[in-house]
Parts: structure tokens; sequence; C-alpha cells
């Protein structure tokens, strides 16, 4: 079963090598890096670990995750952020319940993992915790965290046809999987504080209320 691992990158010169050397057995998977247009030199040190760089002129990260799920070739996708908050150390662990069922879809719940101090603040936390709950409340779909590191059916994934190519792709991934009844897993896994820099997300005000919108208006979109 060939894997593909899809890092969505932008700006990310100081992480993206720290993320790539961590992802064990490399030669058993087809590493994708999806880059946004970044300005710094992401591009270059993806080149020099020899992984394949995929340029996405079009921004938005929901967009660099189709990108590359339109340009894989595994069976399996694995999305994995290129800041280096995930640990790829545990990409097996994501895989390894494909083989032991029938699943589409296995989140990576930080929330039900170890989360280093000062890996995830307040209202990060806090926002999962909500969502999760939405989705037990409406999707009824027993899940605890919407994190973005994830393996999923790429046959499968192609056919939701997703349109969110903001931050609220993986929210909208998860919908749309409920709606259609996928076998989706979860298991736990570990967050750390992102390698150097700050997070576009969590660490500017502007990301927090974008990513809030998009988040919480795809639940509501796809519950009715």
């Amino acid at each position: 079963m060939k894997i593909s691992i899809i890092i969505p990158a932008f700006n990310e010169e100081e992480s993206i090598r720290f993320v790539l050397e961590r992802i064990p057995d490399k030669s058993n998977y087809e590493i994708i890096v999806v880059d946004g247009g970044s300005k710094d030199r992401t591009v270059a040190i993806a080149e020099a670990c020899g992984v394949r760089v995929i340029h996405e002129p079009r921004r938005g990260y929901g967009r660099a995750c189709v990108t590359g799920v339109e340009n894989a070739n595994g069976a399996i996708v694995v999305f994995l952020d290129a800041d280096g908050a995930d640990d790829p150390r545990q990409i097996p662990d994501l895989i390894a319940p494909f083989s032991e069922g029938n699943l589409d879809m296995v989140l990576g719940s930080r929330l039900a993992g170890e989360i280093q101090q000062g890996a995830m603040p307040w209202h990060q936390y806090f926002g999962n915790w909500l969502s999760a709950g939405l989705f037990r409340l409406l999707y009824n779909l027993k899940i605890t965290d919407l994190s973005p590191f994830r393996a999923v059916n790429r046959s499968k994934l192609i056919s939701l046809e997703l349109e969110e190519m903001t931050y609220g792709l993986p929210t909208e991934m998860i919908a749309k999987a409920a709606r259609q009844n996928w076998q989706i897993k979860e298991i736990p896994v570990n967050y750390f504080p992102r390698y150097g820099g700050k997070s576009k997300i969590s660490g500017t005000l502007k990301g927090t209320i974008l990513a809030t919108y998009y988040i919480l208006s795809t639940i509501l979109k796809y519950a009715r």
C-alpha cells in the first residue's frame, strides 16, 4: 500500500528541514511539499532534502492540500503541517489502522494525546474542544479534536469534492466524510510548540478570527 505524505508549506525555512528529517523510513513514502509561494528558503531546503516540491501559486492552506492530493500517487495520503508541531515519527501510527480494518480516515487527536507546555494556547484548545463537541452533537461523530494531522483513503477523499480552500478544509473533510458514513478512527498523538517563528493561525489575532469563522461556519453548513 503506497503512502503519500503531503506537507503544505509557506515561509517555513526555520522548520521544514526539522520536519523532513524526522519522517521515519523515508524510502517507504512519497513525500510531497506543496509550496504556496514562499519568499524565503523553504523550497531550496526541501529540494536539498531530496523530496518532491510542487509550486502552487494560488494561496490558501486548503488549496495546497488539494493540490497535493491531486498530484499524489499513494492509496493513502497523510497530511502533515510544516511547522514541526506534529510529530512525523507518529506517521506509522496513523497508517497502521488501515491494515486492521475497513477504515477511510484516521485522525490524530492532540487533545487525547500529550500536549507539551506552550504548544497550544488556551483559545486554540477551547476552539478544538468546542468544534469536536459540535461534531458529536450535530453529526453523532465521536471525536475529540479537529487536528489536520491525519491519514485518508485518497480515492474516497477525491470523491468528497472539497471546496473550502482555506483553513476550513480539514473541517469540511470531516463533515462531508461523516455525512457519507465513512469509517473514521481517532488515535492520540503528541503535540509540540512549533519549531521556530510564530503560528500563522493561533499566533495572530487575524489568523485566530479567520480560522474560527471558517471552522464553525463549515460545521454548521453541513450540519443542515
